[in-house]
């Protein structure tokens, strides 16, 4: 069964859903929503009380693209994480050469908090969707189509294992102690 996205009117400042101007990111968008998953979209609302929003809570980004001489392309999202539609996410990336690598750009996650956003998730990088299973009372998040992240102590935490190659634990202990042999202080 098909489930469409239903869009709600939040916040005074305006919170939306709107196309992506990028087919590329509407093409993978769209392959997680036939998987069970709504895609979140983002776009370009200049001027918009929740640009302005956004805009304060990546001052930082802002401003090193403005060392670098660039504007960047700011897209805003929303999209309840709860099932019941309270909890409503802000979703941001900021676009510009010096910002922007090899693996797209990423996206930041904020969550409302009585009057301030919190931030929920840093920096992924690929196509956004929310899952129909939910942890901890919200909605599961996808990340390019196959890194699922899940609602664990008031955060997002990503399920995908780093894979431990064979040695690399022992290869590190040996390092370390060659350092430690040659004075430098090593954390535990």
């Amino acid at each position: 069964m098909k489930r469409s996205l239903v869009l709600y009117p939040v916040l005074a400042a305006g919170l939306v859903l709107a196309a992506t101007p990028f087919a590329h990111a509407a093409k993978k968008a769209h392959t997680s929503a036939q998987k069970g998953a709504d895609p979140v979209i983002m776009t370009h609302q200049p001027g918009s009380g929740l640009e302005a929003e956004a805009m304060r809570l990546n001052s930082d980004d802002l401003a090193a693209a403005a060392r670098h001489h660039e504007k960047p392309l700011v897209l805003i999202g929303s999209a309840p994480l709860s099932p019941d539609g309270k909890n409503i996410a802000l979703f941001v990336q900021v676009q510009s050469a010096s910002l922007c690598g090899s693996a797209g750009c990423s996206t930041d996650i904020y969550l409302k908090r009585g009057s301030s956003w919190t931030k929920i998730l840093d920096s992924v990088s690929g196509p956004v969707s929310l899952l129909h299973t939910t942890h901890g009372g919200m909605r599961d998040i996808m990340v390019d189509s196959s890194d699922r992240w899940i609602w664990k102590n008031n955060t997002y935490v990503d399920t995908l294992a780093a894979t431990d190659l064979p040695g690399f634990k022992t290869s590190i202990k040996r390092h370390q102690a060659e350092m430690r042999k040659k004075g430098h202080t090593i954390p535990q």
